[in-house]
């Protein structure tokens, strides 16, 4: 039986549970959020993604009631929200400080906002060793928040933020303060505990990989606009523009102008006295217009030898080499001056290099490897 995919964006009837209706938000003469509409749908986990300054964080105050907007409307479950106090919202907040009471025990710590609503103490009992299970403290319960490890203070404080079972959780760089290794297996910890409650995550990072690794959408944001809302797989492989293309992952960006030499078949023009590049695109291009190919460096192949039967194929000479590890990146110039990156995966052990620094190489990738963009 087929699972089916969790795509309520592309129903037409779906309701959104975060609406935000051409909101601006100004801060005297500065505008950080622009005119802005957006849609985020019930258990969906949504990041926010953008450089420092964007405005995601302006955003995420907004909607935990911290900042109000300047215009329009913020509604949550169909109500608009402004002149609903941060502590009646049905919306969690965590920090990237995580905020624990030091003198607090976890258990506590996780107790303390059911306490604060007045439960009854067999409610939260219950409700803690839930919280506590859910995200494998139950043998740290008794301790203080120093003698934990960084890793294990991010799920106290995920484990309180969600004691309260709110609609919406909201966190702001959660990951940031965890070392590269334990930001990677959070990652996947975050993902897992928002499967299981269900609950609709709101993700706050200007970290491209952890974006692309947590998220069910993403909006790539700038200077206060949303550039491009959509899955992670068709913001790396379909950006729409420019910005979105060089913002997510390493790209190659080739400008030119275009001729048209077919149904949705056009020719690059990037450099005088170099053959055309030839590129796919369901995009109206007038002949002409200035265009930029955008094309991952994964999707260019590097030969010593010059293949045959390719459709774009160029010469060059390797600048440089980036070895990473599981991957090989060839820096190679092109006789007009441009600078493309080919990427190989080692996939064997490497005792010698077949191509090394200042051989003559060609390059080459299929007809529909890149992206034709007008901005």
């Amino acid at each position: 039986m087929n699972t089916p995919v969790f795509a309520p964006w592309a129903d037409p009837d779906a309701k959104p549970l975060i609406r935000f209706q051409n909101v601006t938000k100004s801060f005297g003469d500065f505008t950080a959020i622009d005119d802005l509409t957006l849609d985020i749908f019930e258990r969906e986990f949504f990041a926010l993604l953008g450089p420092s300054g964007c405005g995601k964080t302006t955003m995420m105050r907004m909607l935990a009631g911290f900042e109000e907007p300047t215009q329009g409307r913020i509604e949550l479950a169909g109500r608009d929200i402004a002149a609903v106090p941060p502590n009646k919202r049905a919306v969690n907040m965590m920090f990237q400080s995580y905020a624990l009471f030091p003198h607090l025990s976890v258990w506590e710590n996780i107790a303390f906002g059911l306490r604060r609503e007045g439960k009854d103490k067999a409610a939260i009992a219950a409700r803690v060793e839930d919280m506590l299970k859910l995200t494998r403290l139950q043998k740290f319960a008794r301790r203080k928040p120093h003698q934990i490890s960084g890793g294990q203070r991010q799920r106290v404080a995920l484990a309180r933020s969600l004691a309260k079972a709110p609609k919406l959780l909201l966190l702001d760089e959660p990951l940031g303060a965890l070392d590269a290794k334990l930001r990677e297996d959070t990652q996947f910890e975050l993902m897992d505990i928002q499967e299981k409650t269900g609950t609709t995550f709101v993700i706050v990072t200007h970290d491209q990989e952890e974006a692309m690794t947590v998220a069910s959408r993403i909006a790539v944001m700038d200077e206060g606009k949303i550039m491009q809302v959509d899955t992670p797989d068709r913001i790396y492989e379909v950006p729409n523009s420019v910005y979105v293309a060089d913002f997510i992952g390493d790209v190659n960006i080739l400008d030119g102008t275009l001729t048209a030499n077919g149904e949705n078949s056009f020719a690059l023009h990037y450099a005088p006295d170099q053959a055309p590049i030839t590129a796919r695109s369901d995009r109206p291009f007038t002949d002409g217009q200035s265009a930029h190919l955008a094309i991952r460096p994964e999707k260019v192949a590097i030969h010593k030898e010059k293949p045959e039967g390719v459709d774009n194929l160029l010469s060059g000479e390797v600048l440089d080499i980036a070895y990473l590890g599981n991957l090989s990146t060839y820096h190679v110039r092109l006789p007009g001056g441009q600078v493309v990156k080919a990427q190989i995966a080692n996939t064997r052990r490497l005792s010698r290099r077949d191509i090394t620094w200042e051989d003559k190489v060609w390059i080459s990738w299929t007809f529909t490897a890149g992206v034709l963009l007008d901005q």
